[in-house]
């Protein structure tokens, strides 16, 4: 008698302890992916914008784990299988930096006299201000999973899915070069004295500097163009391991899994590490 008890309520605490269906929000970090960059030597490593060498650039990397955010929806009613409904969002941050030969300085008699521009963009597609350029990832996963049922409490499983990759551009010379195009020619030619009348007023402290001019619309040139860049799509595939807990009665749920990607587009300076962990808690009902 105290066997079947015992066995019946094993089985109510098993049944209560998972939901039909869950929403749940996660930190997830993307583990191994790295950027290259240009060199950390600015000077030595930046590469030419313009073939007169007239704007040029650099761009740095970065090694670091990427972290990110996610939410999740999970079903769990169906027989023998799961749904699971992921989207994440992780990102890397580097430095990038647009030279320009300064038109104050050659007006003058200077040659081979070059202004840096430590550029700050707001990319267009990502929920991210303007700050340092930043390489932003994002994925929408669905999977399917076989779960391990008859443990209480905790309920493990295995599967994989579909993954709609989303990412954005690198600042790098191709992109900076279309977006420059011809626009600092022009802006020099305009900025060089008529005669030696404006060449004597030239006032380099005022904001009617030409260099200053350039510099403005060098950098807002670059912005928009961030801006109306969009996102890089590709499809891919994804395997998974996890594991979600939740106790009797209590709505609340935790859970963790581990992803494998493959597959799906990123930018030539990119080397994804195709793997993520998602952490988090969400409400099951």
């Amino acid at each position: 008698m105290n066997f079947k008890v015992l066995l019946a309520a094993s089985a109510l605490l098993a049944s209560q302890s998972f939901a039909i269906i869950g929403v749940g929000v996660h930190y997830a970090p993307n583990f191994g992916t790295k950027m290259t960059g240009l060199g950390a030597d600015k000077e030595a490593n930046k590469v030419k914008v313009t073939d007169d060498g007239w704007v040029q650039m650099w761009h740095g990397g970065f090694e670091e784990t990427m972290h990110g955010l996610g939410v999740k929806l999970w079903i769990d009613f169906l027989p023998k299988i799961d749904v699971e409904a992921t989207f994440n969002l992780q990102f890397g941050s580097y430095d990038a930096s647009l030279f320009y030969l300064d038109p104050s300085v050659a007006i003058k008699g200077g040659e081979g006299t070059y202004k840096q521009v430590d550029l700050e963009v707001e990319m267009g597609g990502t929920p991210f201000g303007k700050a340092n350029p930043k390489y932003v990832q994002m994925n929408g996963d669905i999977s399917i999973t076989y779960p391990l049922t008859f443990i209480p409490i905790f309920r493990p499983y295995i599967g994989g899915g579909v993954t709609y990759y989303m990412n954005t551009f690198i600042l790098n010379q191709k992109f900076t070069k279309k977006v420059v195009g011809d626009t600092y020619a022009t802006l020099y030619a305009e900025s060089l004295p008529q005669n030696v009348n404006d060449l004597l007023a030239l006032d380099l402290d005022k904001a009617t500097d030409p260099s200053s001019r350039i510099e403005d619309a060098l950098v807002e040139n670059i912005q928009e163009a961030a801006i109306d860049e969009g996102l890089n799509q590709s499809i891919g595939f994804h395997l998974l391991v996890g594991v979600r807990a939740k106790l009797p009665i209590i709505p609340i749920a935790a859970y963790a899994n581990f992803k494998y990607y493959f597959l799906g587009d990123y930018p030539e300076e990119v080397d994804p590490g195709h793997m993520a962990a998602e952490i988090g808690v969400g409400f099951a009902l």
